[in-house]
């Protein structure tokens, strides 16, 4: 049982009865306690909820009786019956503890999260220990879609316990759904701008498009305002690309007009790395950290991705080198991105930036020396953000985009998005602010997802999570790797097998997903969702009407399904001389055209049995999907389901 159910009822024990006047009544109710609690020590929960129900009755006036009787109807399991209880205990002695608790945690989970809030806020400020209270508050801020108050909820209930794994789950779900707010009204307000430009592009490189990618950061160069280092992102992309030389020369050309920029810097360390010119990069990469420690710690993954193994381990091997002329925290910060440490990475530099300012400010004090603007310009962020810092409310619309961008750069994900929230109450409609607040909740979504990763390396659950949301983030490697460690763990398991299907899937392994989604329905064969894989395999490759009855077992798939379900079929009857049962089908699905092909299909087929004037605006319907696409820069992050991580009843209040 939980520590608080334990303390209400030593307090019952040893507290004075007044007002009993006789002896009987006062030897009735300590009866009924006893028999209450030795009820809850063996988890007999009704028994006790019926003695404490007696127990009121004798002494109505008592707060902790009427809090102790709604844990009990709590881990009975009649939450109604609890809300009353502690409704009363709360109107009797409002500064009590677990009511407030209870009440939100309940009022949350019966979907009156609005009503949850005040009593969670109410709870925090008189525990303020307890992880629990933060927890289930920033749930009911991420029921009521408040997910920046959310997050510094869950970051909260992380700091306090930074072992429980629900909050950096929650936290990384926060973050990604701000991300998503964000995205929206970018593609909205601002959907012409640079910003939400090279956002696609991102989006676009994510998805392994990289000529796309590099023919939009091309468009943006030109347009103004824009990001910075946006040619540097376009020489990434070109490097990704195998442009090596036009890679080359979008980062020297970054160099000569933006000296400030260490993603040019990055790229031509990189390319020596590729070369097999360690000398080269190791001297690049000095020269950074000497400049900004924070730049390059948040930077690193970006030189080290997707490195052939061969030259992953001869860089390994130099960096490890003790005659290498490198600062051993750099050393440290390299290494562990290359053995993929990311939480190691990320503990080592929270723990740096809590040592170093002091020093820096020791040697060289700020205001003596630079303005922030002349940090900016020498590639010195941190020391940039810090000169701003005290300006942060003055209103200073040039400054506060400053530190924003100075604060990304270096690794400040907090700060940079206090910035942005500033730049925004200044300009609401800035899609800089925007663009800051994406790009710094993004990075902060996958710290927190590497923290629950590590608290449940060995969870399949964990693994299927985190494979669910990146697969939704069409980071479609990394879904795949995680739903086969999943199923290393959990041979089987149909949430990862369902999960590894659609990622081979949507990553255009149609064979891998064929396989994976058999291997399934070996095991289910009514499974609607592998159904509806090996039917998209079969339809992939032209075999129609050997699709055709894995959808017909699709149509018990999830309602939010059903659109592609029906699509799938209208799509199976057109190409089997089914025209009309293919319209039919094909208007059911029309929910589900992503990209106008459902649309396309369906004015076809009304050419085809001559309505024209249903053709003609499915064609319409053509050309307003795809403007939408175009303004839509990123994609939608879809939310697992948090129940599975809640804490059960008897835990919720545990310290």
């Amino acid at each position: 049982m939980n520590s608080c159910c334990k303390l209400l009822v030593l307090v019952l024990l040893v507290k004075p009865i007044s007002g009993l006047g006789q002896q009987q009544p006062a030897a009735k109710f300590e009866s009924l306690v006893a028999t209450a609690q030795q009820a809850q020590a063996v988890k007999d929960y009704v028994s006790a909820a019926n003695a404490y129900k007696q127990a009121v009755k004798i002494q109505p006036a008592m707060p902790e009786l009427w809090a102790n009787l709604g844990l009990m109807e709590q881990e009975a399991g009649d939450i109604p019956a609890a809300i009353l209880s502690f409704q009363q205990a709360n109107r009797l002695k409002p500064s009590l503890y677990v009511p407030d608790l209870f009440l939100g945690i309940d009022f949350q989970r019966t979907g009156r999260a609005a009503a949850a809030i005040p009593f969670l806020i109410k709870a925090e400020k008189i525990n303020q220990t307890d992880p629990q209270t933060p927890l289930a508050l920033g749930r009911a801020y991420f029921a009521t879609g408040k997910f920046s108050s959310a997050a510094l909820e869950f970051a909260h209930a992380a700091a306090l316990d930074p072992k429980l794994g629900e909050a950096w789950f929650a936290l990384g779900l926060a973050r990604l759904n701000q991300v998503e707010v964000d995205a929206r009204r970018m593609s909205v307000e601002a959907k012409d701008s640079a910003f939400a430009g090279a956002l696609y592009a991102e989006s676009l490189e994510k998805q392994a498009r990289f000529s796309e990618a590099s023919t939009l950061y091309r468009s943006l160069l030109t347009t103004q305002p824009q990001p910075p280092c946006i040619r540097s992102e376009l020489g990434f992309s070109l490097l990704r690309h195998r442009d090596l030389a036009g890679a080359g020369t979008e980062f020297a050309a970054e160099q000569a007009v933006h000296p400030e920029c260490g993603l040019a810097l990055l790229g031509q360390a990189r390319m020596a790395i590729d070369n097999g010119d360690n000398e080269r990069a190791v001297q690049l990469i000095n020269g950074l950290w000497g400049r900004d420690h924070g730049f390059v710690a948040s930077n690193a993954s970006i030189l080290l991705e997707s490195l052939p193994i061969d030259a992953a381990t001869n860089i390994t091997r130099y960096f490890s080198k003790p005659n290498t002329f490198m600062a051993a925290d750099l050393r440290s910060t390299l290494l562990l991105v290359l053995s993929g440490s990311a939480v190691d990475l990320i503990d080592q530099r929270d723990e740096s930036r809590r040592r170093e300012p002091a020093a820096d400010l020791a040697r060289e004090p700020l205001s003596a020396w630079h303005t922030a603007e002349q940090y900016y310009a020498a590639g010195e962020f941190e020391k940039c953000a810090k000169q701003i810092d005290p300006v942060l409310t003055a209103g200073r619309v040039g400054i506060i985009r400053l530190l924003a961008a100075c604060s990304f750069f270096t690794g400040d994900d907090e700060r940079a998005i206090a910035a942005a929230t500033a730049l925004e109450t200044v300009q609401p409609h800035s899609p800089e602010a925007l663009y800051w607040s994406i790009q710094a909740n993004e990075r902060l979504a996958f710290k927190a997802l590497a923290h629950f990763q590590q608290l449940e390396s060995d969870s399949a659950r964990s693994h299927v999570l985190l494979g669910d949301i990146y697969d939704q983030l069409e980071r479609f490697d990394d879904a795949q790797s995680e739903y086969t460690k999943a199923l290393s763990i959990a041979p089987g398991d149909p949430g990862a097998m369902v999960g590894l299907a659609s990622a081979y899937l949507s990553n255009n392994n149609n064979e891998k997903a064929m396989e994976t989604a058999r291997i399934g329905l070996e095991r289910n064969t009514q499974d609607p969702e592998l159904n509806l894989i090996m039917a998209e395999t079969l339809v992939a490759k032209y075999q129609y009407a050997e699709a055709e009855p894995y959808l017909m077992k699709s149509l018990n798939a999830k309602p939010q399904m059903l659109g592609h379900v029906h699509a799938l079929i209208g799509k199976v009857y057109a190409e089997t001389g089914r025209p009309q049962e293919a319209i039919d089908q094909l208007k059911l699905g029309v929910t589900s055209d992503e990209n106008g092909s459902v649309h396309y299909l369906l004015a076809r087929l009304y050419r085809q049995i001559g309505d024209i004037k249903n053709a003609s605006a499915a064609l319409d319907q053509v050309k307003t999907i795809k403007q939408l696409r175009r303004d839509r820069g990123v994609k939608t992050v879809e939310d697992p389901d948090l129940s599975s991580l809640e804490s059960p009843p008897d835990s919720a209040s545990k310290p």
